[in-house]
């Protein structure tokens, strides 16, 4: 192996494999079987590092998207395998990107014969708790892994961004008064059915990302109507009867879920209510997937007070509150978001940014005040 150059990797690597190493003997304890196997220190420093300086070149004019996954041929299931294995360069890395740029194709690295590191194929399955790598865009890494079965958002360790690192707070979900919503979008805790609240929320919460145009969405009480004293009527955009499509596949049970034909209206159903956050304004849908309007405007409740600050945190190690401003937070739509919580304190938003950035606004009873959850590190 050649000696790492890239001085992030090696300051997460040991983080990284004590996270993995938790991670694979909780699944152990449980009683998982075929595991990924768990990365050591120098294998995450030298994959880090290849896929780091590969996402700093271009190929014909792109920057490389890459996903990699350490693990060995015979746990992929039915991969495509190079007849001759690649080395773990940047150089090979950026040659290959153009075709695992698809989500869910990682490239398999594993150790050859005299035991160097190579790309030894492509693969679109991997086990439980597999170390993950993906270049979302040059300089920017994510750790990652798959912790259920379900093929969509995988749960993110670290985040790389040139000379930052930020490592996810395992106990991100301690505050007293975390909501039951938010702790499902954090992801932690035990390990989840095949696709529950954390993938729904997840990949609404992805889905609201990928249009790139911003957007909020008000999780509000199933069976309640308090959410209209804050909401500017009529309605433009108001839905009667309800979209109830997400909801009706929620309520399958779980043999369902784990279909295909399931799984492929489940994503048509989040797109569906992802990209309906686009249209100016907030969709509206309750906290059982029932959703009511979109393009439907904020306003302060009568008799409510104007939200003046919100407590402001990130779930990563070394992560400190701070209290500010909404307007510090963002524009108009965070303004209105923490306005709309402050006013309905059972209600939780999630607003978009253009740049990515990603909100998630709750009552805090602890603080008696707007708690803004800054979570885009957990969605890339």
């Amino acid at each position: 192996m050649t000696k790492p150059a890239y001085p992030a990797a090696r300051a997460v690597a040991d983080t990284v494999q004590a996270h993995f190493a938790r991670q694979l003997a909780a699944a152990q304890r449980q009683g998982q079987h075929e595991l990924a196997p768990a990365p050591d220190a120098q294998t995450i420093e030298v994959i880090i590092d290849a896929a780091f300086w590969a996402s700093l070149r271009r190929e014909e004019g792109y920057a490389p998207k890459i996903s990699l996954a350490f693990l060995s041929p015979a746990q992929a299931g039915q991969p495509l395998m190079f007849e001759h294995h690649l080395p773990l360069t940047p150089h090979a890395l950026s040659r290959l990107a153009p075709a695992v740029e698809r989500p869910s194709v990682h490239l398999g690295v594993w150790h050859d014969a005299n035991g160097e590191l190579c790309v030894w194929g492509m693969t679109d399955a991997i086990p439980l708790y597999c170390f993950v790598l993906e270049v979302i865009e040059p300089g920017l890494l994510v750790v990652k892994y798959r912790r259920g079965q379900e093929s969509g958002k995988f749960v993110n360790v670290a985040v790389l961004k040139g000379d930052q690192i930020k490592v996810v707070d395992e106990a991100g979900t301690s505050l007293p008064d975390c909501p039951a919503l938010l702790e499902s979008l954090l992801g932690f805790g035990a390990p989840a059915t095949p696709v529950d609240e954390l993938n729904v929320l997840v990949q609404l919460a992805v889905s609201m990302r990928a249009h790139g145009r911003g957007g909020a969405l008000l999780v509000v009480p199933h069976g309640s109507d308090a959410w209209r004293e804050s909401i500017v009527r009529p309605v433009s955009y108001s839905v009667a009867p309800a979209y109830t499509e997400l909801a009706a596949l929620m309520r399958q049970d779980a043999d369902a879920r784990g279909e295909q034909e399931w799984q492929e209206a489940f994503r048509q159903a989040v797109d569906v209510i992802g990209g309906l956050t686009a249209v100016d304004g907030a969709a509206l849908m309750t906290e059982q997937y029932e959703l009511l309007a979109f393009g439907a405007k904020i306003v302060r409740r009568d008799g409510g007070g104007q939200v003046e600050q919100v407590i402001v945190t990130e779930p990563i190690v070394g992560g400190t509150a701070s209290v500010v401003h909404p307007v510090q937070l963002g524009g108009t739509r965070h303004m209105s978001a923490a306005q709309f919580v402050q006013d309905q304190r059972d209600a939780v938003a999630l607003v978009a940014s253009q740049d990515g950035r990603f909100t998630v606004f709750a009552w805090s009873p602890c603080e008696e005040m707007v708690h803004a959850h800054r979570v885009e590190t957990l969605l890339l």
